[in-house]
């Protein structure tokens, strides 16, 4: 009976991620086609790549974001593995059906610099969907994944050095105030895929090393009606005992929690941090009165 359970959930789990993947997938056929490629304004990666290629070729788009994505797909199979592959495959399929279906709509704006704000963050919106349920719609980051193990450089230093190159050989292909707007649509986009893979309702992980840590823990758990946890430390320079409260709060909750902790010691020690994910636990907030 389990078992059974267990498998219809993996099939609701398997809906929810093709049902992501394919509205991530359509948002970056939207942001290509009627923002980025009508007005000659280019995005890094395998999808730059793939816009000046169809422009000196006269080859659909979506040809090329089809054919040459499948070769990286292949070469990081082995490496990321099948479930990866599989949603990529899928998601590079329904952008590449998306770019050739909206090819023949009107451009919403001529304004270069509005077509890369606008473009830029829907591609980035759909490509962080794509990424957050477990794909990728880029063949670049999988040679990067791919040359770590090769090459004394990250991943990420990997992709940057690639979309460097690929968006200075925009300035060949369109002009250089052209590869200056794709700059401008890259860095929108790449902010918003982190936004939309870390998700908008953003938490912060709270540490808090204070003498008055049983007040300042039964402030927060009244006033801001958060669960606390207390941590047991040790000072590096005076080795006294120290209890380090932790706690997780939203964004919005950040100032009322500075000001407990400053009312209650001024000199406690307070350090805040951004996480992307928060699963389990007693994150729920409870009422306050």
């Amino acid at each position: 009976m389990g078992a059974t359970q267990h498998h219809k959930l993996s099939k609701l789990e398997l809906l929810r991620r093709a049902l992501f993947i394919t509205l991530g997938a359509v948002l970056v056929s939207v942001g290509l086609e009627i923002f980025l490629v009508p007005n000659h304004i280019i995005d890094g990666g395998i999808v730059g790549i793939s816009i000046m290629a169809s422009h000196l070729s006269n080859i659909p788009l979506g040809l090329f974001l089809f054919l040459l994505n499948l070769p990286f797909l292949f070469l990081g199979y082995k490496q990321i593995g099948k479930t990866f592959a599989v949603s990529t495959l899928y998601g590079v399929t329904i952008m590449s059906i998306g770019t050739f279906l909206l090819h023949p709509v009107p451009p919403l704006t001529v304004e270069p610099f509005l077509a890369a704000i606008f473009g830029g963050v829907i591609l980035g919106v759909g490509v962080g969907m794509v990424i957050r349920f477990g794909g990728s719609l880029d063949g670049t980051e999988i040679i990067a994944i791919l040359f770590n193990k090769r090459l004394p450089f990250s991943v990420g230093e990997t992709v940057m050095f690639l979309n460097l190159f690929i968006l200075g050989s925009a300035g060949f292909v369109f002009g250089w105030d052209r590869a200056m707007y794709s700059l401008i649509a890259y860095y929108i986009a790449f902010k918003m895929i982190d936004m939309t893979i870390e998700g908008f309702d953003e938490s912060k992980a709270v540490w808090i090393i204070s003498d008055e840590s049983r007040e300042i823990g039964d402030a927060i758990m009244s006033r801001l009606g958060r669960g606390v946890t207390y941590l047991h430390g040790e000072g590096g320079f005076t080795g006294g005992s120290k209890r380090v409260i932790f706690c997780v709060i939203t964004r919005l909750e950040e100032a009322k929690m500075k000001s407990i902790v400053s009312e209650l010691d001024p000199v406690a020690f307070l350090a805040i941090g951004n996480i992307h994910d928060v699963k389990g636990g007693r994150f729920k907030k409870r009422d306050i009165h």
